[in-house]
């Protein structure tokens, strides 16, 4: 009885470790962009080089290379971790530190071999080259550009918006390219690829600053150069600011956009579920002084991020 609690609460600590909650918004990302957009932007018309197989096989590859990458971090900073969240602590507390370096290894190994598979199977190489690159950029971001200014906030939202743009990647043939039906579709994929992912890139981008912010005491204790510590919470709330009014503008240009092509449901909910959200969460980051408010405003992001998401559902292509 003993050795099966043992065993569910290592079981547990592993989940935790590789965060699966986020894990899930990646595949439902992805899910939702290949049966929403992807797909009907070919309708028939063209065979996808991204068949169902092939896609689950992507997904599959860029949640173990994003396991991975949890895994990794969490390992390099543990000590900053001793002082943050001490109560979330994973690493040497549950799992040792030799079991956690094994399984980002396992994982990033796997992620990147289903990466070239696929790449191999839709002739595209950029699809294991990216996946690849996303491996090298997670452990230099974990040994050395988390605790340097802005640079690793910017390269964590690139690989947030990587998950949307790698399926537009996978379908990119360049031989067929000139085909003016062809090119017409793509164009229309490329279009809301970069709309998502841009969306993605920018809410990620604010929320690593406001994550910023609350670590702030651990980081500055252990040499890491983020945003807050440099520059101070001031300027990284104005940066966190400038970032939200730059989304909320987009957004409601967008909308007019959108009005044109008939598509009547998504403005009200672009409206009420993420505009007014952010507006909320720009008011609060002004107020905001403790690290518990700063982790409430994060957790807030994530949702409007979700929220972005799950608009593809309303998506059509025409």
């Amino acid at each position: 009885m003993a050795r099966l609690s043992y065993t569910f609460r290592l079981l547990g600590a592993f989940f935790r470790l590789i965060r699966w909650p986020n894990l899930v918004f990646i595949v439902l990302t992805q899910v939702l962009f290949y049966y929403c957009i992807l797909l009907p932007d070919f309708n028939g018309r063209y065979i996808n080089a991204l068949q169902p197989i092939w896609f689950y096989l992507l997904s599959l590859s860029s949640v173990l290379i994003a396991a991975a990458g949890y895994i990794i971090n969490d390992y390099f900073d543990l000590n900053i971790d001793r002082v943050n969240k001490p109560e979330r602590l994973v690493v040497d507390k549950i799992i040792r530190r030799r079991w956690t370096i094994l399984w980002h290894w396992i994982l990033s190994g796997l992620g990147v071999i289903i990466g070239a598979y696929v790449s191999l199977k839709v002739h595209n190489p950029f699809v294991a080259l990216g996946n690849f690159g996303c491996v090298v950029l997670l452990w230099f971001y974990s040994t050395t550009f988390k605790r340097r200014l802005l640079i690793g906030n910017v390269l964590i939202s690139l690989m947030t918006a990587w998950v949307i743009l790698v399926l537009y990647v996978a379908e990119f043939k360049l031989a067929v390219f000139r085909d003016p039906f062809y090119h017409q579709m793509l164009s229309r994929l490329f279009k809301f690829a970069s709309l998502y992912g841009g969306f993605a890139f920018i809410i990620s981008l604010i929320r690593e600053v406001v994550k910023d912010i609350e670590d702030m005491n651990g980081d500055a204790r252990y040499g890491c150069r983020t945003m807050p510590i440099v520059w101070g919470v001031n300027a990284a709330k104005v940066f966190a600011a400038t970032w939200l009014v730059v989304l909320i503008g987009s957004l409601a240009v967008i909308q007019f956009y959108v009005l044109q092509n008939g598509w009547w449901i998504i403005p009200p909910y672009c409206a009420i579920l993420i505009i007014a959200p952010l507006i909320w969460v720009l008011r609060k980051l002004y107020k905001a002084g403790t690290a518990a408010e700063y982790h409430l405003l994060s957790g807030y992001i994530k949702g409007i991020m979700l929220a972005g998401i799950l608009s593809m559902v309303f998506i059509k292509i025409v």
